[in-house]
């Protein structure tokens, strides 16, 4: 609780007390987190200090920290003050999580592999922690969070439901923090209610003239802290000195009067104060340290002026502000040169306490030397540029970026400064952060740059590798800038920048032109042909033109021992492109377990929805469901609206075939109005098959065709090069039963133009049973498409035994068709295609036969994450294991298996197997 705000300050907030009340009896039962949000003053740590004192005399373990605004720069910082108290408890957690924990902590000199493994371990920290005793998380001025910190806490915060866990975090309006994007349930707090206000003022301040007292009352608007501290400025003044304040905004008022406050304090007071505000520590010795290098002689007796005044607080050998808005009031209040020499001051404590420890004391003076420098200092930039480099080792590149800045600013050569601002550019490229690349771009524009750097810039403003780069820069311009770094002997940054360009080709469409530029840069570096990213680099640029070249290249891949998760990843996603479901779904599988081990969340997102899409082409429902489901929850947790959309889409495709039609529209729906103001055409292209297929499976075969014809217009938005060729069987399929047979052989023949280009086996798959639905004499070509090995994947084989079955009812011949319904009705039953497998269901009892109904399986009861436990627990894995592999904790899981048991009318985990089994 922030000292400003007394107990009294609770006046009016007893709606808000009860529902802390409640959080903190059911935590036991549920935990969960909850965002306190309010204006400067409005009594958020007020709250918190009431939620801390009701959870300790529950007997709960009380964790706090507070951010402060200075400490936003230096790593883990906040999360470290958190969990100090539960440092004797990391030994229990694994390796692979205890070691990051410590890295992060400074506490070895490893590289954090990412920030998500450290979120892990902080998960598993607090359940390990609190296994008999539930926890309460108490983090004030939240919105100061190192960005670290701020995003474990959003990790952690989303994952406790199953914990008995609270996290109650207090942040200011108008100070932006990743907090607010968690989606995390929030008390907004408003002005307390007039007779609420008219009772804090009464009990704080009882000796107010009606006047004054009026005036304060409408002036701070129901604020408790203005309602404490406005009278103690107010009663000294007149009335006109009272109106030449009112205009101002409420914080300015508040920040006036503690500046007032402060003006009649001697002045070592004042300077101890500032010394104080500018400090990233609230430790007394080092404040007291430092202002004594400006007034020699200071003690802590300069502090008592200012504790009688009620300005700051000493406790436990710390120095606390009673409020956050005294700190900037008085930071404020100074000059220039004051802040600066306050700044040196502390610089100079911290050097004689790091004694050459390049930990957090030397990072630390390493920021104050640079806040007091007013002109450029080539030494404390070069100290800066080391402090990013360590930065970068702990995984935290956010501060990285603003050491780099920092450092750039400090630098005397011109080429210097831009080369440091490309830097930090190209680190924020990883980090997805448009904005502040444009920011750090735009401070090289008056720069002398070299050829080199202006071809850097170019490429960084293009490099974002989730299609929401700078579309300005096109794939031909990169091509072309490839070319020039290759001819410069820098092939493997010309490889970046062909990703690049190739992603361009993949998320829009450039033009033929522009695709060939860049196969051809591509092809002309001097490099292995069968190199991971060359050949996802033609798979994204010309999947039909190097279909063939890239096919052979993923099997020679795929022939090796071991595959790097990278690598892996992106063969994954050229897999899918060329047609090579199989080999998609195979690779992609192969990333995952290196990307979930190394806590790479955004690969990880990726590789799933590439697995994710391959296998629902497939029909293998039993991999698709559960990496949809957690495509979309990574996707949208890390920040990659592309990638949630592809999800989404990709989902409404899933659903489309498993027969929910509804829930298959709507999720097209959004994935669309995500999609549609930037073109995103392979996700335009998804939303048009699910659409296609969820139409095709009710049997309204016109609008089938309509939506799946799109997909072949060059025209429509939703055309795309690649993902046409996976739908032409059942576009085929639409038109044979619509009367569109022939805009349908046309396309037909266009496709068969392109597979004389490529051997895609998705595209001859399609051809084989489109051309039988397409032909007069279609009898001779089915018996061809069951009698070819292109027809191997089984919902491609299930549906060309219905599709001739059908016919062969049509022609009278009954027992042929009905050896054919039977065979395609029992693998749509185990693949799980609803409608299809109803749909030769029908056929049958057409033709006289009866045929029992679809047995309900595990993945028609439970949820995709409930299915995805399900389909571990049965591979023998642990909670401890699963909860690893799923980031979250081991009490999720078991909580997850109480649910899942009742719903399969099982008691033990050994009975999951046998169900698995009999479906």
């Amino acid at each position: 609780m922030s000292f400003g705000e007394s107990a009294a300050s609770l006046i009016g907030r007893e709606t808000e007390t009860r529902r802390l009340t409640d959080m903190i009896d059911r935590v036991h039962d549920q935990g969960g987190s909850l965002l306190v949000r309010g204006e400067a003053g409005i009594g958020k740590s007020a709250l918190l200090a009431t939620a801390t004192t009701l959870a300790t005399t529950r007997g709960l373990k009380v964790l706090t920290a507070t951010g402060v605004q200075s400490e936003a720069l230096l790593p883990y910082a906040g999360l470290h003050q958190l969990l100090h108290p539960l440092q004797s408890h990391a030994a229990t957690l694994p390796p692979p999580q205890r070691e990051p924990l410590r890295a992060a902590f400074g506490l070895t000199d490893a590289t954090v592999p990412d920030l998500y493994l450290v979120a892990l371990a902080t998960l598993n920290l607090l359940a390990e922690a609190t296994t008999s005793q539930g926890t309460l998380l108490v983090v004030d001025d939240a919105h100061w969070l190192d960005q670290a910190s701020a995003q474990v806490l959003t990790f952690v915060a989303r994952r406790l439901e199953s914990e008995p866990v609270l996290l109650l975090a207090a942040v200011r309006d108008g100070f932006p923090t990743v907090l607010d994007d968690a989606g995390l349930p929030d008390l907004p707090l408003t002005g307390i209610p007039p007779t609420s206000a008219e009772t804090l003022l009464d009990a704080t301040s009882p000796g107010l003239t009606p006047r004054t007292r009026q005036r304060v009352l409408h002036e701070a608007a129901g604020n408790p802290l203005a309602l404490t501290e406005l009278p103690r400025a107010w009663q000294d003044l007149d009335g006109d000195a009272m109106l030449r304040t009112s205009w101002l905004p409420l914080t300015t008022r508040l920040e006036k009067t503690f500046t007032s406050q402060v003006a009649r304090l001697p002045e070592a007071t004042r300077t101890l104060l500032l010394v104080a505000a500018v400090n990233d520590t609230t430790l007394l010795t080092e404040t007291l340290s430092a202002a004594a290098h400006l007034t020699p002689g200071s003690t802590d007796q300069d502090l008592t002026p200012a504790v009688a005044a009620r300005l700051v607080a000493t406790d436990h050998g710390r120095i606390v502000f009673r409020h956050p808005l005294m700190r900037s009031a008085i930071y404020q209040s100074a000059t220039l040169a004051e802040r600066h020499a306050a700044h040196a001051a502390i610089a100079g404590t911290l050097a004689e306490l790091s004694a050459g420890n390049p930990g957090d004391l030397a990072d630390r003076e390493t920021w104050h030397r640079a806040a007091a420098s007013p002109r450029p200092d080539d030494e404390v930039a070069a100290s800066l540029d080391t402090m990013a480099a360590r930065a970068q080792q702990k995984g935290v590149a956010t501060v990285a970026v603003s050491a780099l800045e920092q450092a750039a600013r400090l630098s005397h050569d011109p080429r210097r400064r831009a080369e440091r601002l490309l830097r930090a550019a190209d680190v924020s490229v990883e980090l997805g952060n448009h904005d502040v690349v444009t920011r750090l771009l735009r401070q090289t524009e008056p720069l002398d740059l070299t050829p080199q750097q202006r071809t850097r810039v170019l490429w960084i403003k293009g490099a974002f590798d989730d299609g929401t780069g700078d579309h300005a820069v096109g794939p031909l311009a990169l091509a072309e800038l490839a070319e020039t770094v290759a001819a410069e002997g820098d092939p493997e940054r010309a490889l970046r920048i062909l990703w690049s360009a190739a992603l361009r080709c993949f998320w829009v469409e450039p033009g033929q032109q522009a695709r060939d530029r860049v196969v051809a840069a591509a092809e002309s570096l001097p490099i292995d042909p069968h190199h991971p990213q060359l050949l996802a680099i033609l798979a994204y640029t010309a999947p039909i033109d190097r279909g063939g070249a890239v096919i052979d290249g993923l099997r020679t891949v795929t022939s090796q021992p071991v595959v790097d998760p990278q690598a892996a990843r992106l063969l994954g996603t050229a897999a899918v492109l060329v047609g090579a479901l199989d080999l998609a779904e195979r690779l992609s599988a192969a990333a995952l377990t290196g990307l979930r081990s190394n806590g790479r969340l955004q690969l990880l997102a990726r590789a799933l929805c590439a697995q994710a899409w391959s296998a629902v082409l497939l029909l293998d429902l039993d991999v698709a469901i559960p990496a949809v489901h957690e495509a979309k929850l990574l996707s949208k947790e890390t920040g990659q609206p592309l990638m949630y959309a592809t999800a989404l889409s990709t989902e409404s495709l899933l659903q489309a075939v498993r027969g929910d039609r509804d829930h298959a529209l709507t999720l097209a729906a959004e994935a669309e109005k995500l999609s549609l103001t930037a073109t995103v055409r392979p996700v335009l292209a998804t939303v048009q098959m699910a659409r296609g297929m969820a139409a095709l499976a009710e049997g309204k075969y016109a609008e089938a065709y309509d939506h799946l014809a799109r997909m072949h217009d060059p025209a429509d938005p939703s055309h795309h090069i690649s993902i046409r060729c996976h739908v032409l069987a059942v576009l085929a399929d639409a038109a044979a039963h619509s009367g569109n047979t022939a805009e349908a052989r046309a396309v037909l023949a266009d496709m068969e133009t392109v597979a004389r280009t490529t051997p895609s086996p998705a595209l001859h798959a399609g051809l084989l049973l489109a051309r039988p639905l397409l032909s007069d004499d279609p009898e001779p070509l089915f018996e061809q498409a069951l009698a070819s090995d292109a027809v191997r994947w089984p919902f491609n084989r299930a549906h060309t035994q219905l599709a001739y079955g059908e016919w062969l009812r049509r022609d009278r011949r009954a027992p042929q068709a009905k050896a054919l319904l039977r065979a395609a009705r029992e693998t749509f039953d185990a693949l799980g295609a609803v409608p299809w497998s109803e749909r030769a269901r029908r056929q049958l009892r057409s033709s006289g036969e009866r045929s029992e109904q679809r047995p309900i399986g595990a993945r028609d009861m439970l949820t995709a994450q409930e299915f995805q436990i399900v389909q571990m627990v049965a591979e023998g894995m642990t909670n401890r294991e699963i909860g690893q592999r799923l980031y979250v904790s081991h009490r999720t899981i078991g909580a997850h298996l109480y649910r899942i048991f009742p719903k399969l009318g099982i008691t033990s985990r050994a009975e999951l197997g046998a169900i698995l089994s009999d479906r």
